[in-house]
C-alpha cells in the first residue's frame, strides 16, 4: 500500500513540473523581426521546455520554433 501512495506522488509531481514548465515557457516564446529569428526563440522556449519536461530536446525544438513562427505569422498575438 505505501508504494501506491508513492507512484501518485511521483505521477502528480511530474505533471505538476511540466504544466510549471509549460507556463514558464509562454514567457520565453517571443516574435522576431525575422521567420528566422522567430522560429530560434521558439525553438529556444521548447528546448528548455522539453528538458525540464524530460521530454525530447529536438521534439521540442521543432514544435517551439513552429508554434512561435505561426503565433506570429498568423495568430493575434501582440509582437505585432
Amino acid at each position: 500500500m505505501g508504494n501506491e501512495i508513492n507512484f501518485e506522488e511521483n505521477s502528480m509531481q511530474k505533471i505538476s513540473m511540466k504544466i510549471t514548465a509549460l507556463v514558464l515557457s509562454m514567457g520565453l516564446a517571443a516574435c522576431g523581426d525575422t521567420v528566422a529569428e522567430q522560429a530560434v526563440l521558439g525553438g529556444a522556449a521548447g528546448v528548455g521546455v522539453a528538458a525540464v519536461a524530460g521530454g525530447s530536446i529536438l521534439t521540442g525544438a521543432a514544435v517551439g520554433a513552429a508554434g512561435n513562427v505561426i503565433a506570429c505569422q498568423i495568430g493575434d498575438t501582440i509582437c505585432r
